[in-house]
């Protein structure tokens, strides 16, 4: 790179709408593989997407605050994104009502086995307090996670990394461990991922069925709202 590249790198790259293109233009080789997959749940788009953009402030010595001024801007749109969901939600207001006894059931259920499990896991493992405290709250969606990890002594960059990993994980493996185990009912499918893979899962639910979409939207809100009220009490009584 001669000296004159390298002035106009530097420039471009504390432009914020540099950081937005390159986002976009990162979904948009992910999704695009996606579909010439026919849709192959492990040809994850935010998976791909997101190593992309890791590679790429790797190469380029960029810091993870500058790329977010410019990312912000999506970032800024999961609030609308999230309130959206009540479209959807609305329509299939009747099935939502009907199943309302066995998603309480669920709920209570998965949000422990989902705090439980990585926590018990990752202790027997021997990770610090600092990280189990970061790992509780994984599979609720990014904002609500953080929140409560700093709350409770953890530590919010881990507890959003984590976050996501969960949910390209849950989003990737749903689908075929679903067929595997003949849960056939889209109501069970998407509530499932809701809980265990929060806005991710929820996206992958949403491309196979609205009706799993939408179990999968309303597991995922009231899975942060359980975990958020749930998780504090546990860690004062158990970390």
């Amino acid at each position: 790179m001669t000296a004159i590249d390298n002035d106009i790198w530097v420039y471009l790259s504390q432009t914020p709408l540099l950081w937005l293109t390159i986002t976009l233009i990162a979904y948009g080789i992910g999704h695009t593989l996606f579909v010439r997959s026919g849709s192959n749940p492990a040809v994850n788009p935010v998976a791909i997407s997101a190593g992309l953009i890791a590679a790429i402030l790797l190469v380029s010595d960029t810091s993870y605050e500058t790329y977010f001024e410019g990312a912000q801007f999506v970032h800024f749109l999961l609030g609308p994104a999230t309130v959206a969901l009540a479209v959807p939600l609305y329509r299939h207001l009747p099935k939502v009502k009907r199943a309302a006894i066995p998603m309480f059931a669920a709920l209570i259920a998965g949000t422990l086995t989902a705090v439980i499990t990585a926590v018990g896991i990752a202790a027997a493992m021997g990770a610090g307090p600092e990280t189990l405290l970061s790992l509780a709250p994984k599979s609720v969606t990014s904002p609500i996670a953080m929140g409560i990890a700093e709350r409770i002594g953890g530590l919010p960059s881990l507890a959003a990394g984590l976050v996501i990993a969960t949910g390209i994980i849950g989003a990737v493996v749903v689908t075929p461990l679903m067929n595997v185990m003949k849960i056939r009912d889209w109501r069970a499918r998407g509530f499932a991922v809701g809980i265990a893979a929060h806005g991710i899962g929820t996206a992958r639910a949403f491309q196979v069925s609205p009706v799993a979409g939408v179990f999968s939207a309303v597991a995922m809100g009231l899975n942060g709202l359980v975990t958020a009220i749930l998780v504090p009490v546990l860690a004062t009584l158990f970390i």
